[in-house]
Order: C-alpha cells, then sequence, then structure tokens
C-alpha cells in the first residue's frame, strides 16, 4: 500500500495529529499555537503542519468532509506515517435544548446512518468509541478549564443536508444524543481496526432544530477553546 492522499516525507509527521476537518483551520492551529512550523503536505489542499508543542512533536492535518473522507486520512496517516494518536476537533449541530451554541462536545462514542463499520466488521454492529486513555486527559482538560462540555453519544450522518422526512432528531433527543456531526463514527472505526488511539470533539456550531448557526470564519478560527483543550489533554500524552 502507498500514500495517496499525503505527500509528506517519511518522518516528518508526529505520532500524535490534531485533526480538524477544514484544512484552513489546521493552517490557524498550527500557526497560531506550534513552533517552528513547517507545511509538511498539500495534496488536493489538504494542507497540514508539523511543529511542537511544549516541546513535543505535534501535527495538524485536515480531513475533509464525511465518513469516506476522515477514514482516508486516517488510514493513510496510521498504515504509511505510523500515527498513534488522532484527536478531531471538529464543530456539530445540537439536536438538544440542554447543549447550547459554543459547548464542548466530547465523544465517548458514536451512533450512525452509515454502513461502514458493519461492513468493516463482518455485517455485526461494531461499536464506535474512543479509547478511554485519551478521553480521560480531555475530560479532565476540560474540567480544569471549568468550561461548558457534555460527555457522551454523538450521532454521525452521512447527510449534511437531512431528507425532509426524517425524524432522526426527535428520536436522537429520545436517546440523549445531543450532537450530530459527520465524521467520528468512521474515525473510530479506523483506529479500532489498526489498533491507533483516538478522540474526538466538536464545538456546537449550529442549533438543527433552529436553524441558527456560526459564520464560515467563525467556524475557521473561531474555535479557540476547544483547541486549548485538545493541547492541555496533549501535554499529558506519553
Amino acid at each position: 500500500m502507498s500514500a495517496f492522499v499525503l505527500n509528506a516525507k517519511p518522518g516528518e509527521i508526529a505520532e500524535t495529529v490534531l485533526m480538524p476537518g477544514d484544512p484552513l483551520r489546521a493552517k490557524y492551529i498550527a500557526e497560531t499555537y506550534l513552533s517552528d512550523v513547517r507545511q509538511v503536505t498539500n495534496v488536493r489542499n489538504m494542507i497540514g503542519f508539523t511543529g511542537t508543542f511544549c516541546g513535543k512533536a505535534l501535527s495538524v492535518v485536515g480531513h475533509g468532509i464525511g465518513i469516506p473522507s476522515v477514514m482516508i486520512y486516517a488510514t493513510d496517516l496510521i498504515v504509511e506515517y505510523g500515527v498513534k494518536r488522532l484527536v478531531r476537533v471538529g464543530s456539530c449541530g445540537t439536536v438538544s435544548d440542554n447543549v447550547k451554541m459554543r459547548d464542548l462536545v466530547i465523544a465517548l462514542g458514536a451512533s450512525t446512518d452509515s454502513n461502514v463499520n458493519r461492513i468493516r466488521f463482518g455485517g455485526r454492529d461494531l461499536a464506535a468509541v474512543a479509547n478511554y486513555e485519551l478521553l480521560e486527559k480531555v475530560v479532565n482538560a476540560a474540567r480544569q478549564a471549568k468550561i461548558r462540555h457534555f460527555v457522551g453519544q454523538v450521532f454521525t450522518s452521512d447527510f449534511f443536508h437531512a431528507p425532509k422526512n426524517t425524524e432522526i432528531w426527535e428520536e436522537l433527543d429520545m436517546y440523549n444524543i445531543p450532537a450530530v456531526e459527520m465524521e467520528i463514527a468512521g474515525l473510530y472505526g479506523v483506529a479500532a481496526e489498526y489498533s491507533a488511539q483516538a478522540v474526538a470533539m466538536c464545538t456546537v456550531s449550529d442549533e438543527v432544530l433552529t436553524g441558527k448557526g456560526l459564520t464560515v470564519e467563525e467556524r475557521q478560527s473561531g474555535f479557540d477553546t476547544m483547541i486549548k483543550v485538545a493541547l492541555d489533554a496533549i501535554k499529558s500524552f506519553d
């Protein structure tokens, strides 16, 4: 198997990678928080960077939108570049009255309408869950920062614009699943298959039921609270 979505040279990507969906958010994170930053990949404009944070090597690589995209990049990072830890820092919508705009949702696990993990697991249901060690560090960082956060299930959907006849929002609320996004079930499935560690967190950027949402610019560079939680957690990674 050869790398086909990243053109970094061997050794240019760190063992820990922050993964935002938006490549421009990857650029913002790298330039704002890392030292000695250099761009290491640019295929299809999915730019990625490597630098140091608190003396540790750290890479930031975008993963695009949707399960297929995140699975491609995550698999390449693990298999071709030896990445051991993947930390998704993304955005999500909320369907709950108790979870508000800009709250942090930390994904213990991900339900989904996608079939990829069932295919991966021979027709059975695979539990798409976070690595507990990383999850614990992220939750502790959020608590220490005293920011509003929710830890639990998210729903990973193949749809950005849901069909008009869907009743999924009421069902999610019934099962105490407050957040909807498009990648986490795929990321956790890849990590499980290739024995890597993964954890994901999302800033609430949209209220699904009201239609309210953050602007493109706010999504690109306005998630600093989440980024700081992720970086505080990374400080304690072995």
